[in-house]
Formats: structure tokens, sequence, C-alpha cells
């Protein structure tokens, strides 16, 4: 099997997997409906309600998108196909890289429908603003795309399920998307040193009242992702010493 092939049916096997669409696309676009709709002249830290928490919906439901990947790790090796995949010539990085992959195309899916639910309520961002925003989600996601392996490595699927709406839920709550949880003190310092605060602050940077993120937030993402790379990285050599 090539790693053309591979990836082609990875994407096929994400498209076809209907749970994962609805909590990564559908309750992210009901509630910024719900919420967005009756309060479309509200303000949320001098940013219009309505577009930071098209942001918000946008960091949840990406979230939930790349984290995804862990379930279809978990239920490859609970059948044993991840054990079959390791006697292929397929190479290591090609597997992950493809569940990553998904992940960040079902996140692209997220992202613009929340993006045209966004505008149909009155979001007006110039081109500039949209690229810098959808940019920097991007970017954001990196550290989440590493935690789906982890915990595909580390759970099974019938206790993946719910540790992953559990998870992308907190820190959804704890960085903001569904309003700012915390604005001041001590325990803002600790909140930004979440990920998901820096992604929803995307819609901030975008708009330029903030300019682009600041150091601490770039530091902040590599820090987890290079502290993830390795736990996913233990993760695996220790299930794949077990095979």
């Amino acid at each position: 099997m090539t790693s053309a092939t591979y990836v082609r049916i990875e994407v096929l096997r994400t498209l076809r997997n209907r749970r994962f669409l609805v909590f990564s696309l559908v309750f992210p676009l009901v509630l910024y409906f719900a919420i967005a709709l009756p309060n479309k002249h509200g303000v949320v830290d001098a940013i219009a309600l309505r577009t930071y928490f098209m942001c918000g919906m946008m960091a949840w439901g990406a979230m939930t998108a790349v984290i995804s990947s862990g379930a279809r790790i978990a239920q490859e090796r609970s059948v044993g196909w991840t054990r079959q995949m390791r006697i292929t010539p397929l190479r290591t990085r090609v597997y992950f890289r493809a569940k990553v992959l998904c992940g960040y195309m079902m996140a692209a899916f997220s992202i613009a429908a929340l993006s045209l639910a966004g505008t149909s309520v009155g979001v007006r961002l110039s081109g500039g603003q949209w690229a810098t925003m959808v940019g920097l989600v991007l970017i954001g996601l990196v550290p989440f795309a590493v935690i789906g392996i982890v915990l595909g490595h580390l759970l099974r699927v019938d206790s993946l399920g719910p540790a992953l709406g559990g998870i992308t839920s907190l820190f959804a709550l704890l960085g903001g998307a569904f309003g700012p949880l915390i604005t001041s003190g001590v325990l803002l310092n600790v909140v930004k040193a979440i990920p998901s605060y820096w992604l929803v602050q995307a819609a901030d940077s975008a708009l330029g009242s903030g300019g682009w993120p600041p150091a601490e937030s770039w530091i902040v993402l590599a820090a987890w992702t290079v502290v993830l790379t390795w736990i996913a990285t233990r993760v695996y050599q220790r299930d794949t010493a077990r095979v």
C-alpha cells in the first residue's frame, strides 16, 4: 500500500464518520446561532460578541476535530489493525501524518462552517483579518493533534468518547470559548498557559486590537507540542513493544 493510497483511505473513512461530524461541526454551529443571534449587538472584551463567539466555536469545533483522531487510533488498536500495519512497509510517520491530516480536514470544515455562520449574522472582516484568524487557529491546533495521538494509545474505545468530550469541553471552557471565564489575577496567568486560550485570542489578533499574538503564546504552544510529542513517542513505543 502506497502512502497516497493510505491517506486516501483515511480521508474516506473520516468523511463517513457521522458521529464526529456532528460533534465537531453541528454542535458548535447550533450553539453559535443560539447565542449570537439574540445578542448580535453585544460586546465581549471590546470585540463584537458575534465575532468573539464565532472564533470561540471555531476553537471548540476544531479542537474536537483534531483530537478525534485518537478515537480512530483506539478503534484500530482494539481490532488489531495497527498491529497489522506495523508489519507492512508503511512507515510510522505516514500513519500518523494521515491521522493528523484527517483531523485538520475536519477542522477546516468546522472553521469554514463557522465563518459562514458568522458572516450570516453580521461578522465583517477584511481578507487579511480572515487569513490571520484562520492561520492562527490552524497553528494553535498543533498540540491538540498530538493530544489525540496520545489518547488513542492510552485509552480504550469505550472510555475514549467521554474522555474526548470532557477534555475538549474543559479546554474550551478554560480558554474562554464560551466567554471569558477568568479575566484577572493569578488564575489568568494559569489560563494563559493553556493552548486553547490562544486559540480563542485569535479573534483579537485578527482584528488588530492586540496586534499579532505575544511571544508568550508561541512559547506556550511550542512547549505543549514538544512535551506532548515526547509523550506520544513514548506511548507509541510502549504500545509497539506489547505487540
